[in-house]
């Protein structure tokens, strides 16, 4: 008898999913019997027998589900925190959140904390979990062997792995084509991480920029023409709550350049709200002059004057709809595994596009 198989183990032999081993052990009557055989016929061969918990099985549950969050000062993870534990309370689940911080031992030290605790899902709340590598990414899916994992703005493709993803690159691209299309002619994109999410960010603004005919800097700083059109990327390093330091740095950025940008698209609202400052502060003004979008739509976007236009990436929809799947995945039903969402720009005061 082999006492450390696992309900992916019992799935992988018998070459079935792992919600048909969980229908099977649940009784479901949605199984044909001669896929109920096999799978039986596998668990009695490796004498496999839920645990106590039956993580994933909805059998004697805990009830309980791990949540993973880098760092819950970020607007963003914070409200995505609040959202998915209201949904939790909802179908009477409780939760157990790690904040992990942003070092690759402390993430695999934490999933196998809440493993430890026989939670039945655990949900890895933004895109900063996912890794460049497949070393880097193997922690979730040897952690997806034991126990569902969801996915919250970042995609990973494996067995019991479930993603809920907002199409990021697509939204800034459009934003981006609105305010070329508009007649602006000199474009920053303000960004703060490498992380999946913000690639894709980047990646969508690039695109636009080279479907528009749209060149970088470095590749018509040579011209002297008051009238070239062109784009340029900055990262901030900083923190996210030093929102004065955000303009500091566009001020240093714009002596160096000896540049006045007429737009500037923003990865997130807290860096639109520090464009803002660094408007005020170099005289500029919005959106007659200068036009500003940021990305999240938070509470951030009312606290300037005009209020910032910025892209709403739909958050409170997709945690409602990754908790949709997680207790379908929990009740031993088949989901797609990634869902995607589409954001929009919500115009407000710092933009004029028609």
């Amino acid at each position: 008898m082999n006492t450390h198989m696992t309900i992916y183990d019992i799935s992988k032999k018998a070459g079935v999913s792992i919600a048909t081993v969980s229908r099977v052990l649940n009784g479901s009557d949605a199984v044909k019997e001669k896929t109920r055989r096999k799978v039986m016929a596998v668990i009695e061969e490796c004498g496999y027998k839920p645990n106590a918990f039956a993580r994933g099985l909805g059998l004697n549950s805990m009830k309980t589900i791990g949540i993973l969050c880098a760092d819950s000062s970020d607007l963003y993870l914070a409200k995505a925190v609040y959202y998915i534990e209201e949904n939790l309370r909802k179908d009477g689940y409780n939760s157990i959140l790690c904040c992990t911080g942003f070092l690759q031992e402390d993430r695999e030290s934490s999933i196998n904390l809440l493993l430890s605790q026989h939670v039945d899902s655990i949900i890895l709340i933004g895109s900063q979990y996912i890794g460049e590598t497949s070393s880097q990414n193997q922690y979730i899916i040897d952690a997806a062997q034991k126990t569902p994992i969801m996915l919250l703005n970042g995609t990973l493709s494996d067995d019991n792995i479930y993603s809920i993803i907002c199409d990021d690159k697509n939204a800034v691209k459009d934003a981006t084509k609105k305010l070329l299309d508009s007649g602006v002619k000199k474009i920053l994109y303000l960004h703060n991480s490498d992380t999946f999410s913000e690639k894709k960010k980047l990646q969508g603004f690039l695109e636009a920029c080279k479907e528009s005919n749209v060149k970088s800097y470095d590749e018509v700083k040579k011209s002297s023409s008051d009238n070239a059109i062109f784009y340029n990327v900055e990262k901030y390093t900083g923190s996210h709550e030093d929102i004065d330091n955000v303009r500091d740095d566009l001020l240093s950025f714009e002596k160096k350049s000896k540049i006045k940008y007429d737009a500037i698209v923003c990865s997130q609202d807290f860096l639109a709200v520090g464009a803002m400052k660094y408007a005020r502060a170099s005289k500029i003004s919005v959106p007659d002059d200068m036009q500003i979008i940021g990305y999240n739509d938070s509470i951030l976007t009312l606290c300037t004057e005009p209020s910032l236009s910025s892209i709403d990436n739909k958050l409170e929809d997709m945690c409602t709809k990754l908790i949709d799947v997680l207790i379908s995945v929990l009740a031993g039903e088949e989901n797609e595994h990634t869902h995607l969402f589409n954001a929009t720009l919500v115009q407000k005061g710092t933009t004029k596009i028609n």
